[in-house]
C-alpha cells in the first residue's frame, strides 16, 4: 500500500502531472489534499470563489489577478490546471537547471516561465504589451492610498519609459524580461512549501 504507484493512483494522471510540473510525489499529494479541501462541494473543480478562501490571496494586493491566472479559458479549474499554475512558484532546484532536452518543454518554474507569469499579471488586456494605463492600474492595486495619484502616474511613466526600448509607449515581454535581468526571479517567485 505504501508504494509510489498506490499514491499515484489517488491522483488521476498523477505521474503525468508530476513529470509536467516537477513536483515531488509528496508535494503533489499535499496539493491534491489542499485542492480537495478548497473544493467544498466535491465538484472536482474550483471556482474563483473557492480560491478566494485562501487567506494569503485575500490580503495580497494582486490576489484577484493571481486568482484570475487560474482561469485563462473559463470559469473553473481542475486539479491539473491548479497544479500547473502553482508550478510557476516551485523553487528552482539544481536538477531543474541542468541541460534540458531541447525536445522537452521548458519547466514551468524556469526563469522565462516565471517572468511570463508575472508579465501576464500586468498585461490586463492580454495584448502582449504592458501599457502605461495597465502599469498604473497594477500600481494602484499594489500601493493603495499610500501614494498620491500624481506620484503613481510618475512611477508608471518612468517605469514604462525605462523598459520601453522600441519607443512604442508600452512594454513587451522581451522588454519586461530585459528590465528584470538582474533580479533573482527564480527565488523571489518561489514558495518554499512547493518543493
Amino acid at each position: 500500500m505504501g508504494s509510489r504507484s498506490s499514491h499515484a493512483a489517488v491522483i488521476p494522471d498523477g505521474d503525468s502531472i508530476r513529470r509536467e510540473t516537477g513536483f515531488s510525489q509528496a508535494s503533489l499529494l499535499r496539493l491534491h489534499h489542499r485542492f480537495r479541501a478548497l473544493d467544498r462541494n466535491k465538484k472536482g473543480y474550483l471556482s474563483r470563489m473557492d480560491l478566494q478562501q485562501i487567506g494569503a490571496l485575500a490580503v495580497n494586493p494582486l490576489g484577484d489577478r493571481i486568482i484570475e491566472s487560474f482561469f485563462p479559458d473559463g470559469q473553473r479549474v481542475d486539479f491539473p490546471g491548479f497544479v500547473r499554475v502553482l508550478a510557476h512558484f516551485r523553487p528552482v532546484e539544481d536538477e531543474d537547471t541542468e541541460t534540458q532536452d531541447p525536445k522537452k518543454p521548458e519547466p514551468l518554474n524556469s526563469r522565462r516561465n516565471k517572468l511570463h507569469y508575472a508579465f501576464q499579471l500586468y498585461d490586463l488586456d492580454r495584448d502582449g504589451k504592458i501599457s502605461r494605463h495597465e502599469m498604473l492600474q497594477v500600481l494602484r492595486l499594489m500601493v493603495g492610498v499610500q501614494v498620491t495619484e500624481e506620484q503613481l502616474e510618475n512611477i508608471a511613466d518612468r517605469t514604462v519609459q525605462e523598459a520601453d526600448e522600441d519607443g512604442d509607449g508600452a512594454v513587451s515581454f522581451v522588454e519586461f524580461t530585459k528590465s528584470l535581468e538582474k533580479m533573482d526571479v527564480e527565488q523571489k517567485m518561489s514558495i518554499r512549501i512547493l518543493k
